[in-house]
């Protein structure tokens, strides 16, 4: 849901609030809650504002609400403020920073992930199908010296890239699906996964017509490519949904966990799920790659670089995952907004 004039007036000036030290009001948060995205976005400002006195924020569909965790009751006093909820956990966002950490400098294993689960409130460290018995029993070590704050989780499938979204775009024998259309000036791109834009510079359609060429690619580390349009290639500022039917796009958003999110790709067209966790790293075989969206959303090869999108809000650009659309699985997206930001472009 796109906020109104008034409601992004109002959210803007809770988010300036909260920024400068202040508590919101119970009347005041209310009246911006309107939507799970207006309550989410909210809901960033104050944790923001709380730092590691939270160990993450989560949308309740259930109670229409967001859920922030809290481990002493001042915290939980500022953020029931807000018309949030203030759940008491174990462990503080401080503890589950610093197992992150440690994860960081010693699992880089290939076929592993590790990302804060605000709902389970611990560090969740999964494990692929691929990784050896001998790396395996090391992390089962590492994560059990770090006590109730980490558990392990066994991926059925292998943590792959989905090389092979919206629509089709081809390169040097790949294919990858095209993100989201954006603009700086007068001047047009598409934004795709980075692992796919390290490929090939030129970009063409199953007919070989040119697309563009690649004008910036970020992978690993990040997952993100950039690619200019060829002149007089149409560029509508949509997502294709199958056939002639497509989504408009109209802005960019960070994704939340609780939130309900759809896929546009070219292998497996659109699928839908949840998003469960945030700031995901991800070992794949070709590199790691940190902050990322986990989802229970499908992907399969061919689906990378292709949209993750709520209503008319870009979100993430598919990245890879376990699993596929037949039996399920896991799928990670790049934060769209982190793309926008460091090629200086626009959703439109």
């Amino acid at each position: 849901m796109r906020p109104t004039k008034t409601s992004s007036r109002l959210l803007a000036a809770i988010a300036a609030g909260l920024a400068a030290g202040a508590v919101l009001t119970p009347s005041a948060a209310l009246a911006a809650q309107d939507s799970p995205a207006l309550r989410a976005k909210t809901t960033d400002a104050l944790v923001a504002q709380l730092g590691t006195r939270t160990a993450g924020a989560y949308y309740d569909a259930k109670a229409a609400k967001m859920v922030v965790t809290v481990t002493d009751p001042a915290t939980a006093a500022s953020v029931e403020a807000t018309g949030a909820i203030a759940r008491k956990v174990e462990h503080s966002g401080a503890e589950l920073a610093r197992i992150s950490t440690t994860l960081d400098a010693k699992a880089a294993i290939p076929g592993t992930a590790w990302a804060v689960d605000p709902v389970a409130n611990q560090v969740v460290v999964s494990i692929d199908s691929t990784v050896p018995a001998e790396h395996v029993k090391t992390i089962e070590g590492l994560v059990a010296s770090l006590g109730s704050g980490a558990r392990i989780e066994r991926l059925a499938g292998a943590l792959r890239l989905t090389i092979s979204g919206g629509q089709a775009i081809y390169t040097g024998g790949a294919r990858c699906s095209l993100g989201f259309n954006v603009v700086s000036g007068s001047t047009y791109y598409f934004l795709t996964a980075g692992h796919c834009t390290n490929i090939g510079a030129t970009w063409t359609t199953s007919s070989g017509s040119v697309l563009g060429t690649r004008a910036g690619t970020s992978f690993p580390g990040n997952d993100y490519g950039i690619v200019r349009y060829a002149a007089g290639v149409s560029h509508p500022g949509n997502v294709s949904l199958g056939g002639s039917s497509t989504q408009d796009i109209t802005t960019a958003a960070n994704a939340y966990v609780g939130e309900t999110v759809r896929r546009s790709g070219s292998t497996t067209g659109v699928h839908s799920g949840t998003v469960t966790q945030l700031n995901a790293t991800v070992t794949y075989a070709e590199g790691r790659v940190n902050g990322l969206i986990r989802t229970t959303v499908c992907a399969e090869p061919g689906d990378s670089g292709g949209s993750l999108f709520d209503g008319t809000a870009a979100i993430g650009l598919t990245s890879g995952g376990s699993g596929n659309c037949t039996s399920g699985g896991v799928t990670y997206f790049q934060p769209v907004t982190a793309a926008l930001s460091a090629y200086g472009v626009s959703v439109y």
